[in-house]
């Protein structure tokens, strides 16, 4: 890795001393507090502003915001940008995680409902046509791309609809955080304002994300925006873990490893190679269980499927005994719908 790592060289370098502040376990260590030299995520103009202007540079932002509130906090201060924007409703997919919903409520934010069908239990992204239609209703449009099940919108269709509408894009990209790397399919491409929760897909410890402005117009409400809804006690051991998780390099090899996997072991044909999504039917339960007996924990059982969820991190070997595993799990039938209320939104760990 190449990139200077601020914040964990700062706490690297801190000298050993008695503590009268806070955290009150007083071992000091990486889990501090704001001090002469730590800076302050509040008013950042140390080690925690040179971070975030790295972060910004490499998702190509204008501005970027370390968040210790999961990607949560920047789906609602996205939101709350909208709303002090004079938006007065938003066109959102059905299937978006229950943030948006919430936000909305919060602000008044009417949610224009943009409709999404489910295939064999799978929910599919709304169809361009359906996102048209919802967004003449709306002030803005919010997408999830990618989804839990690492499909993608028509994120290039979506942002000429809005450039052509005058109206901002915005998208939660809570499982997108490790597609920097490829521009077509990454949030900041097209969006005026995204969020990634790079502790899903990248090497992060939970909780760690990143919420960012394409332009500068946005990023000044935006930055009063996460003043209001990020922790004003932001862990330190999370920050310094999503700038290192940003700055984490590419795994070519375990990317292209994870394609052919896909193909070998019948994994459903996503657009998303760190969700390896096994069909298993009514064998789910019984696969869940085989899977957890030899030590392997997937992410979700919805009933119809198991998804393997991948990152960076993830070494060749452990993906061959995954395979292993594969080849002795029962398989049954998908249903055309999984069971009611059984499909995840998305990550509720956000």
């Amino acid at each position: 890795m190449k990139e200077r790592l601020w914040i964990a060289e700062m706490l690297r370098g801190q000298k050993k001393h008695i503590s009268f502040h806070t955290p009150g376990h007083k071992r000091a260590g990486a889990d501090i507090t704001e001090l002469d030299y730590s800076d302050c995520l509040l008013s950042p103009r140390g080690v925690l502003k040179a971070a975030q202007e790295d972060v910004a540079r490499i998702l190509g932002a204008a501005r970027s915001f370390i968040l210790t509130d999961g990607s949560t906090s920047g789906v609602f201060s996205m939101l709350y940008c909208l709303k002090t924007a004079g938006k007065a409703s938003v066109a959102a997919p059905v299937f978006s995680h229950p943030s948006v919903r919430n936000a909305c409520n919060v602000f008044g934010l009417k949610w224009i409902p943009v409709p999404q069908k489910t295939r064999f239990g799978i929910p599919l992204q709304p169809t361009s046509a359906d996102v048209a239609r919802a967004l003449d209703s709306a002030d803005a449009l919010l997408l999830t791309s990618p989804d839990y099940y690492g499909n993608f919108p028509d994120l290039a269709g979506a942002a000429a609809l809005c450039k052509a509408q005058n109206k901002p894009l915005v998208i939660d990209g809570a499982h997108g955080g490790h597609l920097h790397f490829v521009p077509e399919r990454y949030a900041g491409s097209y969006a005026d304002l995204w969020v990634d929760g790079v502790h899903k897909s990248l090497p992060a410890l939970t909780q760690g994300a990143v919420v960012s402005a394409k332009s500068e117009p946005w990023a000044g409400p935006l930055e009063s925006a996460v003043k209001l809804f990020r922790t004003s006690s932001p862990s330190y051991p999370i920050m310094a873990s999503v700038e290192y998780a940003v700055k984490y390099p590419r795994n070519v090899a375990l990317e292209n490893a994870a394609e052919r996997f896909k193909t070998q072991y019948g994994c459903v044909n996503n657009g998303d190679w760190t969700k390896l999504l096994v069909p298993f039917g009514g064998q789910c339960g019984a696969a869940q269980a085989y899977s957890e007996g030899h030590g392997v924990y997937p992410e979700f059982n919805d009933g119809n499927y198991l998804l393997f969820y991948l990152s960076p991190c993830t070494t060749a070997r452990e993906l061959k005994t995954l395979g292993k595993l594969l080849k002795k799990m029962p398989r049954g039938e998908v249903g055309e719908d999984a069971p009611a209320g059984s499909i995840p939104m998305y990550g509720e760990e956000r």
